[in-house]
């Protein structure tokens, strides 16, 4: 009777070549993460965090004076990419409303692109041009009269 149980013995350098691909598989997945971390998100919200927390009351108190005006805003993207604008205040749509707009690429990766709105049949205002493909944030700020209101928000 032989003994066909045994086969082949485990040696020395099966052992390195599991070693070798356990540890080549942690490599590539480092430095794949690592590429994606320095090539996407940049992570800064504003360009310094102190001399943004010395103003943070004076936007508080912008933000109570917006609230105050009770202006209602939907700003969206209709089916021929162009960013609609309706501002209302107490259900009537606000006219006269000198707007200046920036798309913005959230990862900062594309320089921002003003926006000029025109006025639509429907009393809203229509931006003159389409939204480039991708996602975007528009700032907008709204003048009516002596009242202006920033707005932020997404797009895509």
């Amino acid at each position: 009777m032989s003994d066909d149980k045994a086969g082949k013995p485990f040696t020395g350098r099966h052992m390195a070549m599991i070693l070798i691909a356990f540890f080549g598989v942690v490599i590539i997945v480092n430095l794949v993460m690592a590429r994606f971390a320095v090539t996407t998100f940049g992570g800064k919200v504003v360009e310094n965090s102190y001399v943004a927390s010395q103003h943070y009351n004076e936007w508080l108190e912008r933000a109570e004076a917006q609230e105050r005006l009770g202006w209602e805003q939907v700003i969206g993207v209709d089916p021929d990419r162009h960013v609609r604008l309706a501002v209302r205040k107490d259900g009537a749509a606000l006219t006269g409303l000198a707007v200046t707009a920036t798309l913005n690429h959230p990862l900062g990766r594309a320089a921002p692109v003003p926006v000029r709105f025109v006025a639509a049949p429907d009393g809203s205002l229509r931006s003159a041009a389409p939204l480039p493909a991708g996602r975007w944030r528009i700032d907008l700020s709204v003048r009516h009269g002596t009242d202006t209101a920033h707005y932020r928000t997404e797009l895509q």
